[in-house]
């Protein structure tokens, strides 16, 4: 049987009915977050997010399952919020607190979408297998650069490694040592084992980055003994179920730290960047800035380029030079 065709007026009649229940709605929920206005306000940390769901970790190691007031933004894994208890165990986040920083990846529209906030280490993850990308190695440098956060190349699965195979391994990343970026040699199965890899993390807020397969799943486990016990924990005191191991989430490490682990860094890429903010993300490049010949060098085939001239005169890594162009190329707007 055909449906019936509404009349414009009757449409404008839905349309008025779903505006009132819409606005019954909101007039409740400003009505409970106005009842809260007498409440203390309390420090919180995010340590999961699901759509509007939040686990928030109060002072005293408690979580809380949370809720948003509407124009505050929008709270990621690690960010530090104002929050007001609304009941047994649940509360409003009211405000968002100040960032250090924030790590971002592009949407399906291309606008940066944080992942995790207020970080202090980039563990980046490579492996022998699959071999290091120093291409994608280098965008995470970038990416900690430009966001002020340290960073440290995590060498995992030295285990399938002989001595020599292993010295070899180590020699391909001593041009980011040579610039300060700490290399540590680990294994989860063998030695060398991942006692230098939690020295660095003690105290830090980490998250570990790397292509697909060089074992940052199984470096998570690792690290986090008791994961399942922190997932049941936030599974049961939020409602979040699934959804805690689906988002990003932040664990605390045995030792006195917290390892931020997210799936959005799987398909982690930097994205739009001026030439400066490229040129900034490589630190090896900084000394040389300004002394090119002409202002607006590109640092290709210029005349009296400063960068090429370091690189040909073995000062500057020639890998990093050509991954400096290869993005330069790629991303710069």
């Amino acid at each position: 049987m055909p449906r019936r065709r509404l009349s414009e007026r009757q449409l404008e009649r839905i349309r008025a009915i779903q505006e009132r229940r819409r606005q019954r709605l909101e007039d409740r929920r400003d009505s409970v977050l106005e009842s809260l206005d007498e409440v203390e306000p309390r420090d919180g940390l995010v340590v999961v997010r699901h759509g509007a769901n939040l686990a928030v970790e109060d002072d005293a190691g408690a979580l809380h399952h949370c809720v948003t007031r509407r124009n505050i933004g929008h709270p990621v894994c690690g960010d530090r919020v104002i929050w007001q208890p609304s009941g047994d165990g649940t509360g409003v986040v009211t405000a968002l607190q100040h960032r250090d920083n924030a790590l971002s990846r592009p949407d399906f529209s291309g606008r940066d979408k944080p992942l995790a906030a207020n970080l202090s280490l980039l563990a980046v993850v490579v492996a022998p297998q699959p071999p290091p990308s120093g291409y994608l190695v280098d965008q995470y440098l970038v990416a900690a650069e430009l966001i002020g956060v340290r960073a440290l190349l995590v060498a995992g699965k030295m285990d399938l490694l002989d001595d020599a195979e292993q010295a070899g391994f180590l020699d391909g990343l001593a041009h980011y040592q040579a610039i300060g970026y700490p290399v540590c040699p680990i294994s989860t199965k063998g030695q060398p084992g991942l006692g230098a890899l939690t020295d660095h993390l003690t105290g830090q807020t980490a998250i570990l980055l790397g292509q697909s397969g060089v074992g940052k799943s199984s470096l998570v486990q690792a690290l986090l003994p008791d994961q399942a016990i922190q997932v049941g924990r936030l599974s049961k005191a939020t409602g979040l179920g699934r959804h805690t191991t689906s988002a990003a989430t932040c664990y605390r490490l045995p030792d006195d730290g917290r390892l931020i682990d997210s799936p959005g860094v799987r398909s982690f890429r930097l994205t739009g960047l001026s030439l400066t903010q490229l040129e900034r993300g490589f630190r090896d490049l900084s000394p040389l800035l300004g002394r090119c010949r002409f202002r607006d060098c590109r640092h290709g085939e210029e005349p009296g380029c400063a960068v090429r001239k370091a690189a040909e005169h073995g000062l500057i890594d020639t890998r990093r030079v050509d991954n400096f162009l290869h993005l330069r190329d790629s991303l710069v707007r």
